[in-house]
Formats: C-alpha cells, structure tokens, sequence
C-alpha cells in the first residue's frame, strides 16, 4: 500500500479533517511521506484543506 492510499485510509477512517500528524500517526508512516502524499492528493483533487493545516476527503 503507498503512502498516498494509506493517508486516504486514514482520512476515510477518521471522518474529519485532520493535522498532518495525526495522519501520520494513524498511518503509521513518517510524517513527511505524509506532507509528500497530501501534496500530490491535493493536486489531484482527491482531498482538500477545509481549515488551516487540516485536511480531509473532497465531497
């Protein structure tokens, strides 16, 4: 499973946006793979940043 599926796991699982961090920990991956993975997710317009530092899954 790649970073970018972990940090959609992660975000499916918890049901509201989240810190990087907290992906990162719930992921059980480093957190920079994660800023890696929300960069390239949010490019493809997979997950956006409802608030400052958060991020979740686009409706």
């Amino acid at each position: 499973m790649s970073a970018n599926d972990k940090v959609i796991s992660a975000l499916t699982k918890a049901g509201k946006p989240l810190k990087p961090g907290e992906i990162a920990e719930m992921a059980g991956i480093d957190k920079k793979e994660v800023e890696k993975a929300i960069k390239t997710l949010k490019a493809e317009g997979k997950i956006d940043s409802p608030v400052r530092c958060f991020y979740g899954i686009k409706k």
